[in-house]
C-alpha cells in the first residue's frame, strides 16, 4: 500500500487547531535593573511565611512588593536555600497584587536557611530560616535507578509507585460541578496518574469556552502574553492539591494542537516565559509531571530543536526534577 505524504498532510491540516503558523520572532523581554530607584531600601519588602515545614511539603515565601509597570517580566526574583553544603535555588513568580513568590519542596529534614536574590532592591537580600520535620507523604515520583530494583518508578522516600494513568484533557477546563463529579469518580478508581491540558483544548467533547484562561486580555480582547492570570493559576493549583488528596500524580500537559486561541503557536519568546512561569508556580507540588507535549508532532509550529530549548527551561527552572516527558 502505498502512501501519499501529501495528500495525508493536506488531511491533516483540516483537522480543527491542528495547523497554526508560526508567529513573527518576539524580542525577548529582559528584567529591568532600574525597576526600582535608589531611594528604595534593599530588602524592604515585608516578608511571610512559616517556620516550619514537612518534608516533602510546600514551603512558601511570600514577599509583599512592587507592583507598578508589568511585574511578570520586569522583576526576577530567587531564593537560594542551603542547608550544609546543599544548595537549592528555586525561581519566584509574581502572583498579582503586589504578591511575589518563592515556593520551595524540601527532599531533607533540618534547618534549612535562605536568601533572595531579585532585580528589585525591595526583594533583593531578604533571608530567614525554615525547620523541615517529619515527612508528609512519600515525595515526588522518580525512576527507580536502585541496584535490582524490581520496579520501574518510586517516591523520593523509596515508597514503590505503579502508574496507573488515565486523561482528563481539558477536565480543569469545564464548569465546576463537573470538575466536582470528575473528582468523585476519581475517588473511586484505581488510577494512579492523570494527564490534564494546561491550555483548554478544542476538539470534539470539548468545545466550550472555559470561565478563566492563563492569561489576561488585553484591551482588544486577545490574550496578552507578557501577562498571566493569578485566579486561573490559583484554581489549577487548588485541583493539582485535590489530586494529591487522593494520591493521584498530576501530569500537566503543556502544550497541545487542538488550540483555537493561539497558544500552541505563540513565540519562542512567548513559550519560553510561559514554561518558566508554570514550572516556577508549580515545582513545589510533589505530585507533579511535566507532559511537554500531546502529539507534539501535530504542534507544525515547533520543531525538534524548540523541543529541546523547551526540555532545556522546564529544567533550569524545577530544582526537583520532576519526571519529564514529551508524547508523539
Amino acid at each position: 500500500v502505498r502512501c501519499d505524504a501529501d495528500a495525508l498532510l493536506a488531511d491533516l491540516a483540516g483537522v480543527d487547531g491542528a495547523a497554526a503558523a508560526p508567529k513573527e520572532p518576539e524580542p525577548r523581554i529582559v528584567p529591568r535593573s532600574d525597576y526600582e530607584d535608589d531611594s528604595v531600601a534593599r530588602g524592604s519588602a515585608a516578608a511571610s511565611y512559616p517556620g516550619s515545614v514537612a518534608r516533602y511539603g510546600r514551603f512558601e515565601l511570600v514577599l509583599a512588593g512592587p507592583s507598578h509597570g508589568n511585574p511578570f517580566t520586569d522583576v526576577e526574583l530567587s531564593a537560594t536555600f542551603t542547608q550544609g553544603d546543599a544548595a537549592v535555588t528555586c525561581g519566584g513568580f509574581y502572583d498579582g497584587d503586589g504578591r511575589h513568590v518563592v515556593r520551595f519542596l524540601p527532599l531533607a529534614e533540618g534547618e534549612w536557611r535562605f536568601v533572595t536574590t531579585s532585580t528589585a532592591r525591595s526583594l533583593d537580600g531578604i533571608e530567614g530560616t525554615v525547620v523541615v520535620g517529619a515527612a508528609a507523604g512519600h515525595g515526588p515520583v522518580r525512576v527507580d535507578g536502585r541496584p535490582g530494583a524490581s520496579y520501574h518508578f518510586a517516591h523520593a522516600d523509596g515508597t514503590r509507585h505503579v502508574p496507573l494513568g488515565t486523561t482528563c484533557y481539558a477536565w480543569t477546563h469545564q464548569p465546576e460541578h463537573l470538575q466536582r463529579a470528575t473528582l468523585a469518580t476519581l475517588a473511586a478508581a484505581p488510577f494512579t496518574k492523570l494527564r490534564l491540558c494546561v491550555f483548554p483544548k478544542s476538539y470534539l467533547f470539548n468545545t466550550n469556552d472555559p470561565d478563566r484562561y492563563p492569561y489576561e486580555r488585553a484591551a482588544d480582547g486577545s490574550f496578552d502574553h507578557t501577562r498571566f492570570d493569578p485566579d486561573y493559576w490559583r484554581h489549577l493549583e487548588g485541583r493539582i492539591d485535590d489530586l494529591a488528596a487522593l494520591g493521584i500524580e498530576a501530569d500537566l500537559i503543556l502544550f497541545h494542537a487542538y488550540d483555537r486561541w493561539g497558544f500552541s503557536a505563540m513565540s519562542a519568546a512567548a513559550d519560553d516565559r510561559y514554561v518558566a512561569y508554570s514550572v516556577r508556580r508549580l515545582q513545589a507540588f510533589p505530585n507533579v509531571w511535566w507532559a511537554l507535549a500531546n502529539e507534539y508532532d501535530l504542534v507544525w509550529s515547533k520543531t525538534t530543536d524548540d523541543w529541546e530549548r523547551i526540555a532545556g527551561v522546564v529544567g533550569a527552572n524545577d530544582p526537583v526534577g520532576h519526571l519529564t516527558s514529551i508524547h508523539n
